[in-house]
């Protein structure tokens, strides 16, 4: 890492992670304290797959189970089961529990190859990881641009696993619970984690092949985002301050739930317009629409004859 290197020579090895901190705060004055930890992380590791390896898997785990810990709560507290889509279908402690077993083995089994594998993989397609960040404003022109493509994978995708032999074999576990929540989000069999999976990763790695620039940081707030946005349509709560209610086309978890409920159509993740512009969307609104659809199309053809 080039921005590092006057700095590498000035320090021993056997430093500690915060003695290589200081080394790092003394001769990069300009970086922000932010950059500095992330600089001297590297420098600390002396080993690049490693480093992001390791911070890879923690982020992953601790913004996934920590985003899930504020919806278990609410499930205690009745003031907020007004908000619950399907509030006669509450989780007990026993399934949460198994179910986080799950899904902590999945974590390690099926997510942990392909978050390990990353680095060699967005490093050849020169994915950049130094100091200093991008401004916020690129990171969030490219998130929206993952948002996008991630969503447009999970749509064709999820759909072929809603096919006879291929959800039997692969989809069937993740519908277990028919009224969702937040733990369940990555509760799936290891071949559905790994194709899904795919979109989440693979779409970072389309976008830096195709445009040559992307930061290790973007990725990683890609990452928290949509980890929160699948936790949130899988946590059975739709709230008056929910996204869909201020941007429309955001699916959320009315949106999902009607999907675990009825088994069938709403597949995608992020958005409504794939469901709507190719008529997969569920529930009973929509059920009514194409009712009226087929209705009038009968009449104007009884008129025509």
């Amino acid at each position: 890492m080039d921005f590092v290197n006057a700095t590498a020579s000035t320090f021993n090895q056997t430093q500690d992670y915060f003695g290589v901190l200081e080394e790092v705060s003394k001769y990069n004055v300009h970086l922000n304290y932010f950059e500095k930890l992330w600089a001297a992380w590297y420098m600390y590791m002396q080993n690049d797959t490693l480093a992001t390896g390791i911070m890879s898997f923690l982020m992953h785990e601790i913004v996934y189970f920590g985003r899930c810990i504020p919806f278990m709560i609410m499930d205690k507290i009745p003031y907020f089961h007004k908000y619950k889509i399907q509030p006669q279908k509450m989780p007990t402690l026993k399934e949460q529990w198994d179910c986080a077993a799950i899904v902590l083995i999945s974590h390690f089994t099926a997510e942990l190859p392909q978050i390990w594998f990353f680095h060699p993989i967005a490093t050849y397609f020169g994915i950049d990881y130094g100091v200093p960040f991008p401004s916020l404003l690129k990171m969030a022109v490219t998130i929206a641009v993952l948002f996008v493509m991630e969503d447009t994978w999970h749509y064709w995708f999820h759909r072929c696993l809603h096919y006879g032999p291929l959800y039997k074999a692969i989809h069937k576990m993740h519908h277990t619970y028919s009224a969702p929540f937040g733990l369940a989000a990555e509760y799936a069999s290891p071949i559905e984690t790994m194709l899904l999976g795919l979109g989440v990763v693979g779409s970072p790695v389309l976008f830096l092949k195709i445009t040559g620039d992307l930061h290790l940081l973007t990725m990683y707030a890609w990452i928290t985002l949509r980890l929160f946005q699948a936790i949130d349509a899988h946590s059975g709560y739709d709230f008056p301050w929910s996204l869909r209610h201020f941007l429309p086309v955001w699916a959320g978890a009315d949106h999902h739930d009607e999907h675990h409920e009825r088994f069938i159509g709403n597949y995608a993740s992020s958005f409504r317009w794939w469901d709507y512009m190719l008529d997969t969307e569920a529930g009973a609104e929509a059920h009514r629409k194409r009712r009226e659809k087929k209705l009038a199309k009968i009449r104007s053809q009884k008129k025509a004859q």
